[in-house]
């Protein structure tokens, strides 16, 4: 787990400037707020954009989260309450790791959740993993002085529609979901996956160009395989079978969840040449509904497909 304090010195060593075209530092120290007045919003590569401008203002927490992970939605609601609190002295950016695979690279994330800071354009590590609220308000502190030093003492003034400054930030509302998407997300909420994927198998009967609901029981699937299991007795159980294939693929599936896409990947492909026809069949299926989970346009997934087609054809 990385050390929850920010490093004396803003790094150098990574550099943001790929991720969007910097503009010149504003003079004002009265940062603009997000486009919904909230000092919480969500990133990702194309949007990372305006959060690197504002950081040249008012320090900018990011923190790169798997909407399939747990310990990250804790995480992201602990950040929410604690950065709202700091009164417009920090804002916080929500990146999905699976829609941001530049900022993961970037930021050189390891596992999610991660949380990083950007201050004056640079990005500065916190921590991996949850941590409990006192530690991350001292990390805060400690951000804030830091960006002190750097000249970066901004603030955002939240507003609502109406522009008073005091309300609470309006979300905007979400489309209701399809009736069976909705049913697999209670049933996900509820910890019942097996009826999460009944519901998405449901919706791909009933419509079989339905990526969501694709997707969905992709995921659905792979909160199942994992539950009830323990990370210790999982890679116990991986590294005492190397050719098991059962154990490989709950160990693909743990790095997976874990954000660890490349290593759940390259651990099937690495074993596929060895397997036999029935194997191969099963693998081939396995990593399919993977590259759903991750997504099919992330370049990940794109990497391990034409691996796998090399390696069939």
């Amino acid at each position: 787990m990385t050390d929850p304090t920010p490093h004396a010195a803003l790094r150098g060593a990574v550099d943001l400037s790929s991720l969007v075209q910097r503009s010149q530092q504003p003079d004002s120290t009265a940062a603009p707020a997000p486009a919904d007045g909230s000092v919480v919003f969500a990133t990702d590569d194309q949007g990372f954009a305006s959060a690197l401008e504002l950081s040249r203002t008012v320090p900018v927490v990011v923190a790169v989260w798997g909407s399939w992970s747990e310990p990250s939605q804790e995480l992201v609601a602990a950040l929410d309450h604690l950065v709202r609190a700091r009164a417009g002295r920090l804002v916080l950016a929500t990146a999905d790791a699976d829609r941001s695979p530049q900022l993961v690279q970037a930021f050189q994330v390891q596992s999610v959740p991660t949380v990083v800071a950007v201050v004056a354009g640079q990005p500065v590590p916190l921590f991996a993993g949850v941590q409990p609220d006192e530690v991350i308000d001292q990390v805060f502190d400690q951000l804030l002085e830091l960006a002190s030093q750097h000249g970066v003492t901004g603030s955002v003034e939240a507003t609502d529609a109406a522009g008073d400054p005091d309300a609470a930030p309006q979300e905007p509302e979400e489309p209701p979901l399809p009736p069976l998407h909705q049913e697999a997300y209670d049933a996900i909420e509820g910890g019942d996956f097996a009826a999460a994927a009944a519901a998405y198998k449901k919706a791909i009967a009933q419509d079989p160009r339905d990526q969501m609901a694709v997707a969905g029981l992709a995921q659905a699937n792979l909160l199942g395989r994992l539950n009830g299991k323990t990370l210790e007795s999982i890679r116990n159980a991986a590294a005492a079978g190397p050719d098991d294939l059962g154990a490989q693929l709950d160990v693909a599936d743990l790095d997976l969840s874990g954000g660890h896409v490349d290593d759940a990947f390259d651990r099937l492909l690495t074993m596929f040449p060895k397997l036999d026809a029935d194997q191969k069949k099963f693998v081939r299926e396995r990593l399919v509904e993977l590259f759903e989970v991750v997504g099919t346009e992330d370049p990940r997934v794109a990497v391990a497909r034409r691996r796998l087609t090399n390696m069939l054809f």
